[in-house]
């Protein structure tokens, strides 16, 4: 014979069903007080056997997995590193970022990058990576430039204007070579010509490029012409600057270097106009990039 409720507990229960009705369930609270147990670093010198529960790491031994984070570039190892504790531990392996800066600053050589290594970054390569300036390879630098053209005069407007948008296109190289390209062409038709398999049609011109500090100096010889100048610095790579992949260019000169023979009658020529600065965009962005918008949606872009 069940025992029949009394009207306290009959009450106190449908307070409790009420607080649970309008109480928001929170899972996570659950976690408070539970301490996740820290995964041992790639190459740990710990004895302890300890299953992994994710299945990735079960199917994936370490050494291989150690093979696929070398043939990664360093952008994605930065991605790779917010998947979880163990990579992130892994990630910070040097090997990995010791390939990334020797590749990024191959002109200076190894000795050089060894000496300021030691000298600037406390033997770091990871800290090297993040604070010395350099140019990225994995993508092209674009300057947006637009100008105001008279057009001419019809029936019902009678002082026509037209905005007139063009691009500067960079590509760099670490083997010091760089790709410049002056085109009408958005950055999503551009990017397919901008290798050293281009024809003349594509008016893709090559030359070489250095760098010292953050200043890049990059000259350019169009075929028949006088050597162009393009005089740059990079921009979010001191400290008191803000962080960002942009270029600003200090100058371009059309003209003969001091150590050259050349014609004294014919001057260097300084341009300052079409000078906006560029900013980066990644292959795999190239797309979806606002840039690749027509003067119609975006009349004026404003790089940062």
């Amino acid at each position: 014979m069940n025992p029949v409720p009394s009207e306290v507990e009959l009450e106190s229960a449908l307070r409790l069903k009420t607080v649970q009705y309008f109480v928001t369930q929170r899972p996570w609270l659950d976690l408070y007080g539970k301490h996740v147990r820290p995964v041992a670093p790639f190459g740990s010198a710990s004895r302890r056997s300890y299953v992994d529960p994710a299945l990735i790491h079960r199917s994936l031994p370490d050494e291989l997995l150690f093979e696929v984070f070398v043939r990664m570039a360093p952008y994605d190892l930065g991605r790779a590193s917010c998947v979880c504790r163990k990579w992130r531990y892994t990630i910070r392996n040097p090997v990995f970022w010791r390939t990334a800066c020797l590749k990024a600053w191959q002109l200076s050589g190894l000795v050089e990058n060894y000496k300021i290594l030691q000298s600037k970054y406390e033997g770091s390569w990871r800290k090297m990576w993040l604070l010395r300036p350099r140019v990225r390879t994995d993508g092209l630098y674009v300057s947006r430039n637009t100008y105001i053209r008279a057009g001419v005069a019809e029936w019902k407007i009678t002082n026509p204007v037209h905005i007139v948008c063009y691009f500067r296109y960079l590509r760099f190289f670490p083997s010091g070579r760089f790709l410049y390209k002056n085109s009408s062409q958005k950055i999503k038709d551009a990017a397919k010509f901008m290798n050293f398999r281009a024809s003349k049609a594509d008016c893709v011109f090559g030359g070489h490029y250095t760098l010292s500090d953050n200043k890049v100096e990059a000259a350019v010889l169009y075929p028949g012409m006088r050597p162009t100048v393009l005089r740059i610095r990079l921009s979010g790579v001191d400290d008191n600057e803000a962080s960002g992949p942009e270029e600003d260019i200090l100058g371009v000169v059309e003209g003969w270097q001091d150590d050259e023979t050349h014609n004294p009658d014919v001057p260097a020529v300084s341009h300052k106009r079409g000078l906006t600065p560029f900013v980066f965009v990644p292959f795999e962005e190239v797309e979806t990039s606002d840039l690749n918008l027509p003067v119609e949606k975006m009349d004026y872009y404003v790089p940062g």
